[in-house]
């Protein structure tokens, strides 16, 4: 296999922001790569680095061999593109719309009427053709976004967040969309906040946070990289602010972090600790509602990299 997108050592500076600072990866043709990291880390400016939309402050990017800065005609040839915001123009049908973005892509006559109906088809909306965008729900305007990113059946797809802000059916949907087009060839470039989707979705991953590449590999690579670690997930509700710091202070505590209703504990030993866990979180007023332990996830490798939880 060779590499079909090539991103090396590549900066966007906004002022005195650095977004993306020194990332490197490459994806492999057919493979399904996801870049996960949470909001902000910069996978929205690298999609659209790569996508021709803005220009690096530094570093290449090469897609199918051409270059995004010498030959940004053949680059936007070989992509397509689902943007995390919707791109549809709401008082047009579904068919309407995806007839105008595949004249967009050139298509024309008995092609583009052919494509609008295997991209209907694959969005499961075929019989929802005829209405218009803003009768939708906001999974439904996903689906058709996804859709118009398919028309011209590109070498390489790439996904910002395709599956923000709708409801479990069509989010659902989505995923199994992308693992369909996939399977056909496509390569994809899938970016998300959702650790389940990657672990889910994707061959290879690559972890961001502020603006660089902080860990990659396959899921069972990154899962290596916390070792023999357990992970423990604790929910609780009256937690104190100081709470955590004597957490981590118990002996076989490795990392910890919280958010308002849960504790995620990494240890090499969980057995050794859940007593005097559960006893220091009571001690400190907390009501422990349940406890559970489970092998690393990419939760768990964030954690370990930069002491903080993925959702944050």
């Amino acid at each position: 296999m060779s590499a079909i997108v090539e991103v090396s050592k590549l900066v966007k500076r906004f002022g005195d922001l650095i977004a993306v600072d020194g990332v490197s990866f490459a994806i492999e043709q057919g493979e399904l790569f996801g870049l996960l990291g949470p909001n902000g880390a910069g996978k929205t400016t690298t999609i659209s680095m790569i996508s021709c939309l803005i220009e690096p402050s530094a570093g290449s990017i090469a897609v199918d061999g051409s270059s995004v800065a010498s030959a940004p005609g053949a680059v936007k040839s070989a992509l397509g593109i689902v943007p995390q915001e919707i791109a549809l123009y709401p008082t047009l049908t579904a068919a309407e719309n995806l007839s105008f973005w595949g004249q967009m892509y050139g298509l024309a006559g008995s092609e583009l009427k052919q494509a609008v109906a295997d991209a209907l088809e694959l969005a499961g909306l075929a019989d929802r053709a005829k209405e218009r965008i803003e009768k939708y729900s906001g999974g439904m305007k996903r689906r058709v976004n996804i859709a118009a990113g398919i028309l011209h059946k590109p070498k390489v797809l790439l996904m910002d967040e395709p599956t923000v802000g709708i409801d479990p059916q069509s989010r659902n949907h989505i995923l199994e969309t992308v693992k369909q087009l996939n399977a056909s060839g496509m390569t994809v470039l899938y970016t998300s906040h959702y650790m389940e989707e990657v672990e889910y979705l994707c061959d290879r991953i690559a972890i961001m946070d502020h603006g660089q590449i902080i860990a990659s590999g396959t899921l069972n690579e990154l899962r290596n990289v916390v070792g023999g670690m357990d992970v423990v997930d604790v929910k609780v509700t009256d937690v104190s602010e100081g709470v955590l710091e004597d957490v981590r202070a118990i002996a076989g505590v490795k990392q910890a972090d919280r958010t308002d209703s849960a504790l995620q504990v990494l240890t090499p030993s969980s057995g050794s600790i859940l007593g005097k866990l559960v006893a220091t979180l009571e001690s400190e007023g907390a009501h422990v509602t349940s406890v559970s332990v489970t092998e690393p996830n990419l939760e768990s490798v964030f954690l370990h990299l930069t002491g903080k939880s993925l959702r944050d």
